[in-house]
């Protein structure tokens, strides 16, 4: 069975496992992490740990850190959140 264990913040659940645990189960940890998009951590001791996240995720990461890299990028999509909160709030039915 794949634990789970809660890590700040507390809201967010996140699979972890030791270094043991990860080498025992490999594949049904691999299989997880894809099909859930969980990211899972892997501790190894002495307060050393490793982060285990699918290609997909790891990719929109990325992407979402390039775009909020610039002001202006970071600007325009702050203020199309606000204009689609905006337009949500129109559209309520009565």
């Amino acid at each position: 069975m794949l634990k789970v264990r809660n890590f700040v913040p507390k809201s967010v659940l996140m699979l972890s496992a030791t270094y043991s645990e990860f080498r025992k189960d490999l594949k049904q940890f691999l299989d997880q992490v894809i099909t859930n998009v969980d990211t899972l951590i892997i501790h190894r001791g002495k307060g050393k740990a490793v982060v285990v996240m699918s290609l997909e995720e790891y990719n929109a990461l990325c992407a979402t850190s390039h775009e909020l890299s610039s002001i202006k990028n970071k600007a325009h999509l702050d203020a199309s959140i606000q204009q689609i909160g905006k337009d949500m709030i129109d559209f309520i039915p009565e």
